[in-house]
């Protein structure tokens, strides 16, 4: 088999411009379920389900692994250190990622990955000399650790079905391998293992308790193998129960160590020593792989981390800091660049999380007693103050240190039909006159809205087209600039998008003006996935069938649905779009089940698209997206884990101050290089002068708190070596900042 071998770098983007512009691509996945484990020199790694990290027990440090740095493999399922202290990595995917402490360096192995094999999951590696054994759902694979060549693969063992699930292997002389069909022992002098007659099989018609063979080790010079029934013990070709105490126990793994054995299974972790089994540790949580050094200690993954018992036997879960789950349903960064995310609804719910100076903090009924419950469905942000709407318990509003509950007593609002104190929260905006807006999933009373004054006083809206019916399934609230209220709808007897506006009489409906949009009035599809307002006002509406822009929204106070214009873009046309979100420069970044994708202001251009393929993405199925607007970071909520990358539209300041200019000197080769020109106001118009006052090239800025230059004049040659003088000025000419830069040509 002929290997196919890279050198990962990520993101690997699709333009030279657009790849210098998105930088610092981040991953932030759970990396509590850990699935394996291995002792390294100065600590240890564990393999889980949203990356790698390593432990150090000198510094009590973490270092983490994750795509963002350059690992293909998202979730990892072994784990192995090789003879030259290279660390190796299997993924579900069968993708086998290699990390080289040494030089920080990432390689990767696809063959299995890009294999026609249906099931390609790598349960285990074991390394015998310079050859890594690799367990695979498919069979067993033998590459060279240091040219990283495929030496033989084996697929059927005796009469086995070909392909069958290799959960480890054990080379010792001869070839042990534990199967899901039973044990395949390599036949005494075979040497083509490819033929199924080098090996002898063993099932449960030969005497092993299961069929299920998980692990085989030599205990006292001969085999034993763990199952998911027990211990069997392989004595003059027969088996015969091994540890009477573990009969009928999944036996998740075990490590020999001379005269004894350390047996993870139950939950519990085991010595059998000189006949006698003795539990040395029990876990509240699900414990599996096992590993022991004796200067280290012993090590176990575990769901809840791993699980590190020092040689005095004091147990303690290890992790890094992380998200608690890989679940971002609604997103939002508040004025101080302070991140916040919904967990879920019901019993899917954890509470709500957030990052802030790269730190995560999880909040939940257990350190926020003023959570009902764990089903925090929707997150908002409005300056400093975070909103976060429940699922069934209303809503909490956390303002620094102070966190304060809104349910049906203290608002009026009321819930579902079958009960009104079970009220959920879909949605929050600010209006123009800072009133707090909140969307009502289920309301008995038909009060799809309600709204609370800066002083605290609520008022509670009946939707006019809603024609006097409880509606149920309300999501997706925003506000135009003209105070228009929209939102939609899933109930099966209103499908589509509402609007309404109380034209500011909050205690007069009679003024009240709201209609109801569907496919009848231009809609691509009537189930919507998400509604954003842009910076002109418009209202975009992403559905499963594309996007539509709805634009004249001041005319509707006054005029009816009728002037609405309702628009399809046709760069998204037949894209399943699942969120939308607007940055500084009024571009729409767009979420879909095919990657994220960046077109300009008017939807009229697709600017460039990120997938899993060519970005750090961790998966092409986005579900939120957030923006920080004061960097310039995107924040991707995705079904792996959540994606963060800095751009270049940041927004734009009130009025000049002084000019950041970046790098500087600026060393300019072919131009494809550029240089950060920060600190600017919206639409700067900027020149670039010789120290004497030559211009040699004037652009606008694209319009945020950045732009960008090339090093080159108007003509689109290289500028020389020299200091240059950079003049950035508002439209009318009345404001104006300077800068230097020195260019050096190489």
């Amino acid at each position: 088999m002929r290997i196919l071998f890279f050198l990962l770098i990520v993101p690997a983007l699709l333009f030279t411009t657009t790849a210098q512009q998105f930088i610092n691509w981040k991953n932030y996945t759970a990396l509590k379920n850990v699935r394996a484990v291995t002792i390294s020199s100065d600590g240890f790694w564990s393999a889980a389900s949203g990356g790698a990290f390593q432990y150090s027990t000198g510094t009590n440090q973490f270092t983490t692994l994750h795509k963002s740095d350059g690992l293909q493999g998202n979730s990892l399922t072994s784990v192995i250190v090789d003879n030259s202290g290279r660390t190796w990595f299997g993924s579900v995917e069968g993708i086998i990622d290699i990390y080289d402490a040494s030089t920080t360096k990432l390689e990767v192995i696809l063959d299995i990955y890009n294999s026609n094999q249906i099931n390609k999951r790598i349960n285990d590696f074991a390394s015998v000399s310079d050859t890594i054994i690799v367990s695979t759902d498919f069979g067993v694979s033998l590459i060279n650790a240091n040219s990283f060549l495929f030496l033989d693969t084996y697929f059927k063992f005796g009469t086995f079905p070909s392909n069958t699930r290799v959960n480890s292997t054990l080379k010792s002389g001869l070839f042990y391998v534990c199967t899901d069909q039973g044990v395949a022992i390599q036949k005494p002098g075979a040497f083509n293992l490819s033929a199924p007659e080098s090996w002898d099989v063993y099932s449960l018609a030969q005497g092993l308790p299961s069929n299920k063979a998980l692990k085989a080790g030599l205990f006292q010079e001969q085999l034993i193998v763990s199952t998911d029934k027990g211990f069997s013990r392989f004595t003059n070709n027969t088996w015969s129960n091994f540890i009477p105490g573990l009969i009928n126990t999944n036996i998740a793994d075990f490590q020999i160590n001379g005269d004894s054995i350390l047996i993870v299974a139950q939950n519990n972790v085991y010595l059998y020593y000189n006949d006698a089994l003795n539990v040395l540790y029990n876990s509240a949580v699900a414990i599996s792989r096992i590993d022991y050094n004796k200067t280290l200690g012993i090590v176990c993954a575990s769901t809840d981390g791993s699980l590190y018992l020092n040689p005095q036997l004091t147990g303690e879960f290890l992790s890094p800091n992380a998200p608690p789950v890989n679940q971002f349903p609604s997103m939002s960064v508040d004025a101080n660049s302070k991140f916040w995310s919904a967990s879920g609804k019901d019993v899917t719910g954890i509470g709500y999380y957030t990052l802030e100076s790269e730190t995560w903090n999880h909040f939940n009924t257990s350190n926020t007693p003023e959570l009902p419950t764990n089903a925090v469905y929707h997150a908002y942000t409005s300056g400093t103050t975070a909103y976060l709407g429940g699922w069934g318990y209303g809503f909490l509003e956390v303002n620094g240190e102070n966190k304060r509950l809104f349910n049906r007593t203290n608002t009026g609002m009321q819930g579902i039909p079958q009960n009104p104190d079970f009220l959920v929260i879909t949605g929050f905006e600010k209006d123009s006159r800072n009133n707090l807006w909140v969307l009502n999933f289920w309301s008995v009373e038909k009060n799809t809205l309600s709204m609370r004054t800066p002083d605290s006083v609520w008022y509670h809206f009946t939707i006019p087209a809603a024609q006097n019916l409880i509606l149920k399934e309300h999501y997706n609230l925003v506000i135009d600039p003209y105070d228009t209220k929209w939102f939609s709808c899933a109930d099966p007897t209103r499908l589509g998008l509402f609007y309404f506006n109380e034209n500011r009489t909050y205690e007069d409906p009679s003024d009240d003006r709201s209609d109801y949009l569907t496919t009848a009035d231009g809609l691509n599809t009537n189930d919507i996935r998400d509604v954003a307002v842009d910076r002109r006002g418009d209202i975009w509406v992403a559905t499963s069938l594309g996007v539509n822009v709805i634009t004249n929204t001041s005319a509707i106070p006054t005029s009816g649905s009728s002037s609405l214009r309702i628009s399809s873009v046709f760069t998204l046309r037949q894209q399943s779009v699942n969120a939308i979100a607007v940055d500084p420069l009024n571009q729409k970044w767009i979420g879909t089940n095919e990657g994220l994708l960046l077109v300009n202001s008017d939807g009229s251009r697709l600017i460039t698209t990120f997938t899993a393929q060519n970005s750090a993405l961790l998966s092409n199925i986005i579900r939120s997206i957030a923006i920080d607007e004061n960097r310039g970071i995107v924040y991707v909520g995705t079904d792996e884990g959540l994606t963060s990358f800095e751009t270049p539209y940041i927004k734009p300041l009130e009025s000049f101050d002084e000019l950041f200019v970046y790098p500087n000197p600026f060393k300019i080769k072919s131009g494809n290089n550029l240089l950060t020109i920060d600190g600017l106001i919206r639409d700067t118009d900027i020149k670039i002068l010789t120290i004497d006052g030559t211009l040699i090239t004037e652009f606008s800025s694209p319009g945020g708190r950045t732009a960008y230059w090339d090093g080159k004049d108007e003509s689109g040659e290289l500028v020389s070596t020299g200091i240059y003088i950079i003049v950035a000025f508002d439209t009318e000419g009345n404001e104006v900042v300077t800068g230097k830069v020195a260019v050096l040509r190489e």
